[in-house]
């Protein structure tokens, strides 16, 4: 059973809103091929030495770990960069025994047997790279995963701390994508990325160590065909990074599609729409296509365009190689061992500048990580927290003002007085301020001046955690999630055994049906939970407030889109819970407030009447016009 978080712990119904807009560096899609050397455009970073410093700071931890990978990836290198120089000596050695024997040198042989140490040296020295290899790998995976490990929890730490204000201004894709995209992206480069950056760096100077020992006019050579690769290459990269983001930006806009047609089917259908909705995918099919085939196509250049470059050193090299060997300046191995080395160093070069782009993208995925981190909390709690033991429910606000921002102070002056076992509604225009008095009774939001206290007691002095667990919510807008119906009510009480669960069903009206299902309470409901009807839905929800047993209940438009039957269910299984709990009814359907002990009517933030039902319609007021305009069709 999945478990509520301490800090939330409450019957919270939230719609869940489609994963749109990621922000963080997206991945190429599945199936679709990167040019050789590319990774998709990078993101730029806007602070890139700041963030990469904070970056470093979560692999501190592990000095000793880095320095033995670094150590294993120079041993290893090391020893991967010595095979061509020692497979030179065998070639040497044989050619040396080849000549001897056709100049007629009496007892000329070759010499197998150091040939053959040669190759047992060689191939030790292979098994050697592999374990080090091996071992390095091992080491920073371990050192990668717990790093990121340590800085998703401090996320996810970071994001229950954080007030409802920077989710109400913050998209849900954006946040969902900084806490999976960007770091899954950070997890890949500690643990592919930086490993294979620090190989390729000393493979490079080792190689370059390596020809000048056997020719440094030969390294001269090769050297200078680099700047002409490097050149090419950035002029191809270019042009593709463009087609890429394009691309990038075309699959965007194919998936959005898909994803509205697809949520929207019933509409499309409804209104005679598929011709269009399948001609603007074939539309932006196309546009993908081309840029598609352009991308590919740009980026392939690249590796023709580098092979015909070293191909250009390489005759050149060769060429060099032999007539030093004529002059018996170097020998037949060395010339084969430098064309080795010749032919592996383009590769490091190559995917140096492939990680360099890897680490723009990465770091600009830690900046959005950092971003959140760096965001204000919560006013801290008390150091000595008031607990109340069982709470009777008695609600009381003094004077409270409060506005989303201080140029915009939506409440002046608020009083109210809820006590237990009273029905308080609350009515007024949209706009008028019903739900921000529901989130400043629960603390999503702190008051600007005024206080409010429960029993008596200030809800500042009071942890969150223990405040929440005071209120039940049931919303209009239910919230399931994907598993058993058993485990959707228990998600509002932590370990509740089955009889609790079946006895808060009971109370909600809910068994009747949940045991019709051909699974009972072991019905699994899938992902939007269209596999029961939205009454039965709000059952549940309702079952799950029950089943938390609050001594505040909030009911927000829980019956407003249910039919007219299922709603006698539902009123009568609110009518059980509301009996012993002080509730506070947001309704629009004035119908269903009618026996409410008290009705405050709102308006721009302010009571600007109070009463129960008689006494609001004999005052003939703003209530009565709200309440005549649903019932006898007259306007506002």
């Amino acid at each position: 059973m999945k478990k509520m978080n301490e800090n939330n712990k409450m019957n919270i119904e939230e719609k869940k809103e489609p994963m749109k807009g990621f922000g963080g560096p997206q991945r190429p899609a599945a199936g679709m091929r990167m040019g050789p050397g590319m990774r998709g455009p990078a993101e730029k970073a806007k602070d890139f030495k700041g963030t990469l410093r904070r970056l470093i700071t979560y692999l501190k931890p592990f000095k000793t770990s880095l320095i033995i990978v670094l150590l294993m990836s120079v041993l290893g290198t090391a020893s991967a960069i010595a095979g061509p120089k020692i497979l030179g000596k065998a070639t040497t050695e044989l050619f040396r025994g080849l000549m001897m024997k056709m100049q007629g040198v009496p007892g000329a042989a070759i010499d197998f047997n150091k040939i053959a140490i040669i190759m047992a040296w060689l191939i030790g020295l292979y098994i050697i790279s592999s374990i080090f290899s091996y071992v390095n790998m091992y080491i920073m995976a371990a050192v990668a995963q717990r790093s990121v490990y340590n800085m998703r929890k401090e996320l996810n730490d970071k994001l229950q701390r954080l007030p409802l204000k920077f989710f109400d201004d913050k998209a849900h894709g954006d946040v969902l994508s900084r806490v999976t995209n960007d770091m899954d992206n950070i997890s890949s480069t500690m643990q592919q990325s930086l490993t294979q950056l620090i190989t390729s760096i000393v493979t490079m100077l080792g190689i370059i160590i390596m020809m000048l020992t056997i020719s440094p006019w030969m390294t001269l050579i090769t050297l200078v065909t680099l700047p002409a690769s490097a050149f090419a290459t950035k002029a191809i990269a270019t042009r593709s990074q463009k087609q890429f983001k394009m691309q990038q930006k075309t699959l965007g806009q194919l998936n959005g599609h898909v994803e509205e047609m697809y949520t929207g089917h019933k509409i499309v259908k409804a209104y005679g729409k598929e011709k269009d909705s399948i001609e603007e995918f074939n539309q932006i099919n196309e546009e993908l296509y081309e840029a598609g085939w352009k991308a590919q196509f740009i980026s392939g250049i690249i590796m023709p365009v580098m092979g015909f470059i070293n191909n250009i050193s390489y005759v050149i090299v060769t060429v060099a190689g032999s007539i030093f060997v004529t002059k018996g300046t170097i020998s037949i191995g060395d010339v084969q061992a430098f064309i080795q080395y010749s032919r592996q160093f383009t590769q490091p070069i190559a995917q140096t500048a492939n990680i360099a782009n890897v680490i723009q993208s990465t770091i600009a995925s830690a900046e959005r990580v950092f971003e959140i981190l760096d965001e204000e909390e919560e006013i801290q709690e008390t150091e000595n927290p008031v607990r109340l033991e069982k709470p009777r429910g008695d609600v009381t606000v003094e004077h409270v003002s409060f506005g989303y921002s201080e140029d915009n102070i939506l409440m002046k002056d608020m009083n109210l007085v809820a006590k237990q076992g009273s029905t308080v509604a609350i009515v007024g225009p949209t706009g008028a301020g019903k739900t921000t008095l529901v989130n400043l009774l629960m603390r999503f939001y702190e008051v600007n001046s005024g206080r409010i206290t429960i029993d008596g007691v200030d809800i500042k002095d009071m942890r969150r955690g223990d405040l929440r667990n005071i209120f039940g919510m049931v919303l209009q807008d239910t919230w399931l999630f994907n598993g058993t119906i058993k485990d959707n009510i228990g998600y509002g009480l932590e370990n509740a055994t089955d009889e609790q669960i079946i006895a808060a069903a009971r109370a909600a009206h809910a068994d009747h049906f949940i045991r019709t299902l051909p699974e009972g309470y072991d019905t699994v409901l899938n992902e939007e939970a269209s596999n029961i009807s939205q009454g039965q839905k709000q059952l549940l929800t309702i079952a799950r407030a029950i089943l938390a047993d609050p001594a505040v209940l909030i009911l927000d438009e829980a019956t407003s889109s249910v039919d007219t039957r299922t709603e006698v269910y539902i009123q009568h299984a609110m009518l059980e819970m509301m009996k012993v709990r002080t509730s506070f009814v947001i309704a629009h359907r004035l119908s269903t407030i009618r026996d409410a002990d008290t009705i405050l009517v709102m308006n721009e933030g302010d009571i600007i009447e109070t009463g129960n039902h008689h006494e609001l319609m004999a005052k003939n007021g703003f209530y009565a016009e709200l309440y005549n305009s649903q019932f006898m069709g007259r306007k506002i």
